[in-house]
């Protein structure tokens, strides 16, 4: 991955990633404030370290999107191509998201479609008539569809793209779409946990948007 802007790669190249060397970043590598959770979640995952990662169990690539303002990427395509390789070299299962301007999305589908692989597709919740289409755009590419509930959170996301808070029939909606294992993503409080007892997606990712 070489195509770094000047201005540097948010990633300080650790040579051992602990969360620690990001601390504060948003956006960026690391979270908010001291980081507490991101550094929890690398502590927690000494317990799954392999040289071999292709002896990992069940381990899939996050849908990571915005190379630029979030990693530091000097090309937003090329972050595309670049991430989706490195992730088939390690033999991860892979992942993709969308995100503002539209371009990242289809970025991300045309790096899949270089490498004739499929992947968990992660939508944010935008107005329903804008998931349909981009379920229909990614639906050859897509082997998992989810709707990322938890950017809706995300303020500057939320007021930039007009997300918004998905309905326990938005989400049965959307899973009869999907036509694939339907995923939620970002339950992390009670009002979660609450939201998809209804539609009961195929899969839940208890999550705080990566933190």
């Amino acid at each position: 991955m070489m195509a770094v802007m000047d201005r540097g790669f948010k990633c300080k190249l650790c040579r051992v990633c602990n969360g620690k060397g990001c601390i504060g970043e948003l956006p960026g590598m690391g979270g908010v404030f001291d980081s507490s959770v991101f550094i929890e979640n690398c502590a927690a995952w000494k317990k799954y370290f392999t040289e071999d990662l292709t002896a990992l169990p069940k381990v899939r690539l996050a849908p990571i999107a915005g190379g630029i303002q979030n990693v530091g990427y000097g090309d937003e395509k090329q972050f595309y191509f670049d991430l989706i390789q490195a992730a088939v070299n390690a033999g991860l299962a892979l992942s993709i998201g969308d995100g503002h301007p539209d371009e990242k999305l289809f970025f991300a589908l045309d790096a899949l479609k270089t490498h004739k692989k499929k992947a968990a597709v992660f939508l944010k919740p935008y107005p329903q008539h804008k998931l349909f289409e981009r379920i229909e755009a990614a639906i050859d590419s897509a082997e998992i569809f989810g709707v990322d509930i938890d950017s809706y959170n995300i303020v500057t996301m939320r007021n930039l793209v007009n997300l918004e808070k998905k309905t326990a029939a938005d989400l049965r909606a959307l899973k009869k779409r999907a036509k694939t294992p339907f995923a939620v993503k970002g339950i992390f409080t009670q009002e979660g946990i609450e939201l998809i007892k209804e539609p009961k997606p195929d899969i839940t990712v208890i999550s705080n948007h990566g933190g």
